[in-house]
């Protein structure tokens, strides 16, 4: 199915751009969070006038995205949780509980989605977590998970 994007998607294309893409991903995502149009005659000719437009929001919203790149780098968030004797969670670190810490301590709004976990955190100890803020601005921050008894 062929789309015309309405924003710079990471690994898919930029503004304006026409690209193909699955039937299922084109309708549950990227029409249905307004990120893409259906590439018709009269789409594309009206992307094609307001792309100035969209070019000027994307850049508001990388210019936002910096601002938070500067406020949550080299940061450390740490985490309370009850462990067993031998170190392992109950449960897990899902990055709805960090982006409740981000927003916390920091009133930053992260959504959870734009955590990525490099691994599962499973464990006590000191983890890397990604947050994307745009698809051209990437924050790594550290989360430290202590048990909550030491606490």
């Amino acid at each position: 199915m062929k789309v015309i994007l309405l924003e710079h998607i990471k690994k898919l294309g930029s503004i304006g751009e026409i690209i193909d893409v699955k039937r299922g991903f084109a309708r549950n995502f990227l029409i249905s969070k307004k990120k893409a149009l259906f590439a018709s005659k009269e789409n594309i000719k009206e992307v094609e006038k307001i792309k100035s437009d969209l070019n000027k929001k994307n850049q508001e919203k990388r210019k936002e995205a910096k601002d938070i790149f500067e406020k949550l780098k080299n940061k450390q968030f740490i985490i309370k949780k009850l462990s067993t004797e031998n170190k392992e969670l109950y449960g897990s670190v899902k990055p709805t509980e960090i982006s409740k810490i981000i927003f916390d301590e920091n009133k930053i709004e992260v959504k959870p989605s734009m955590i990525q976990l490099k691994d599962d955190i499973k464990t006590l100890g000191t983890f890397k977590a990604e947050v994307n803020l745009h698809p051209d601005v990437q924050v790594e921050i550290k989360i430290e998970v202590i048990a909550a008894e030491a606490a």
